[in-house]
């Protein structure tokens, strides 16, 4: 018989402890504890895992010197951002964790990949939507498969007898916190169940060499709903992201273990589904007639791509006492810092001026490089003068006010030539780095702030 126990489990990092306790010794958060009633299995006849279900069992240690490396097998699906996003398409036996906000698209995203991989047999698992739910959908898409098949279950057990019938090449699961393990004697979504389900799932991955991508909800807090493990035990995490307001959604990578973590793929939300964007730098620039103040445009680098981006900034006299600082889709500290370096380097007053900063088509940029441009666009809103629109910038700001080299000038450089720009402002310390190598478009090297101030204005 099976040994009934209670457990309690931190929310937040999947700590497991005896009793609740009010601190959480292993990520330190306060009052995370939930209590949960787990059976563990003794008998082993009791328990069913996968591999009585047409697992294999052969394992034995190796010598590292007797493994052969050799490059992984992938499937190449027809979308090239999820490709570009996963390193070059989808890992023979990787476990991928998609996550994302209600609404945003996922379930359309991954019913459209699947659908689009007829040469592949694909098995969608759904504990979330009925057949007929899905069908509809896939009649927006447009696209015909004879290759996808549909499962509308929760219980694992059920799943795992389903899959050994039909030999799928790709799993997909919408959602883990939807599935439920007859091993663990709590509800769907709690922090045992989905630790349990995307175990199974992990094995089952690993030992049959079968790729499955798991959908994954948020907490509000924007954080993967579930155990932090869940992060752990797969191979590749992504985020969906995207303002709702606007068309765009963002695919980014924030982990993978067979690729680069700096990736971001782009689609358009269509009423036939996603459409990848292949030239992001021409959406993410606005075209505009007149010009107009507060706005620069920043070479930028994402993953490999290069990505041309419009900031805007807007500066007003401060009509309270204290001055607003508002941004969107950057850093508001990293903004302070910049305000602080003109009113000390450059003797502008910011400090009584509301200062708004935003980052055109509501997509988000960690990359210092775009620190010129943001300089430029609030230097441009102060005076209210306009910029040259075909020049375009790309530096990072140090606290003595010069302007900083950034990695792989020559891509941002070709990119900006690329799109019609005539000119680019660098650091005069990239500019030593770049040599003889002659480009299409006018390189301008500077250092200080100061000089693009007397350049530019």
């Amino acid at each position: 018989m099976s040994k009934t126990k209670l457990a309690f489990f931190c929310q937040n990092c999947g700590y497991e402890s005896a009793k609740w306790t009010g601190k959480c010794p292993g990520c330190n958060e306060w009052n995370t504890f939930v209590e949960e009633v787990i059976v563990k299995g003794t008998d082993k006849a009791e328990r069913q895992d996968w591999k009585e279900l047409g697992g294999n069992s052969s394992v034995k240690t190796v010598l590292i010197n007797d493994v052969t490396s050799a490059e992984e097998k992938r499937i190449i699906s027809k979308d090239i951002e999820l490709n570009r996003v996963l390193g070059g398409g989808i890992v023979a036996g990787s476990i991928v964790l998609v996550a994302g906000e209600p609404g945003i698209g996922k379930s359309t995203l991954f019913l459209q990949i699947g659908l689009q991989l007829n040469h592949v047999k694909t098995l969608y698992i759904s504990g979330e939507e009925s057949e007929q739910q899905i069908k509809m959908r896939a009649d927006r898409l447009g696209v015909k498969s004879e290759q996808f098949f549909l499962l509308t279950e929760t219980n694992t057990q059920t799943i795992f007898k389903e899959i050994k019938k039909l030999q799928p090449e790709l799993v997909i699961v919408d959602s883990i916190q939807t599935l439920q393990s007859p091993y663990v004697e709590s509800s769907p979504g709690s922090i045992s169940q989905i630790r349990e389900c995307a175990a199974e799932l992990q094995r089952y991955a690993k030992e049959t060499n079968t790729p499955v991508f798991l959908i994954g909800h948020i907490t509000k807090d924007g954080n993967i709903a579930g155990p932090k493990i869940l992060e752990h035990m797969v191979d590749t995490v992504l985020q969906f992201e995207g303002d709702r307001h606007y068309a765009y959604r963002i695919l980014r990578t924030l982990k993978n273990r067979f690729g680069s973590t700096a990736e971001l793929g782009i689609y358009e939300m269509t009423g036939a589904g996603m459409r990848p964007v292949t030239n992001p730098s021409e959406i993410l620039i606005t075209q505009k007639e007149d010009e107009l103040s507060g706005i620069a445009i920043a070479a930028t680098i994402e993953g490999m791509r290069p990505l041309l981006l419009e900031t805007q900034a807007l500066v007003t006299q401060s009509v309270y006492g204290t001055p607003q600082r508002t941004v969107s889709g950057f850093d508001l500290r990293r903004l302070q810092l910049l305000l602080a370096v003109l009113e000390k380097r450059g003797g502008f007053h910011f400090g009584v001026k509301d200062v708004f900063v935003n980052i055109a088509g509501g997509i988000k940029v960690e990359d210092p490089s775009i620190d010129l441009a943001i300089v430029c666009a609030l230097l441009s809103s102060y005076e209210d003068v306009p910029m040259p629109t075909k020049i375009c910038f790309a530096g990072e700001v140090g606290l003595s006010g010069e302007i900083r080299a950034v990695n792989r000038i020559e891509q941002r450089i070709a990119e900006a030539e690329k799109l019609g720009f005539d000119k680019i402002i660098v650091s005069k310390y990239n500019a030593k780095a770049l040599g003889k190598l002659k480009f299409g478009i006018d390189v301008v090297a500077l250092g200080k702030v100061e000089e693009l101030y007397q350049y530019l204005f």
